[in-house]
């Protein structure tokens, strides 16, 4: 959770060319399982993670865990 530098839409064009950019590296984790991409998240160590879970979840769980 320290290491996260933001939680994204998937449908805006700089996130779509963000994901096709990193798509390229090894530096994409795609952890939706084959379901629609509902958040994208930017790490601190040049990673993007596709998560299958909607933005306002993941920002919940971080913040019910800091507690």
């Amino acid at each position: 959770m320290s290491k996260v530098v933001g939680i994204f839409s998937p449908d805006s064009a700089p996130m779509k060319r963000l994901r096709e950019e990193y798509r390229k590296s090894d530096n994409l984790i795609d952890v939706t399982h084959g379901r629609r991409t509902r958040a994208v998240i930017l790490t601190s160590s040049n990673h993007v993670v596709l998560s299958s879970i909607q933005t306002e979840t993941i920002e919940q769980r971080i913040k019910s865990a800091q507690y």
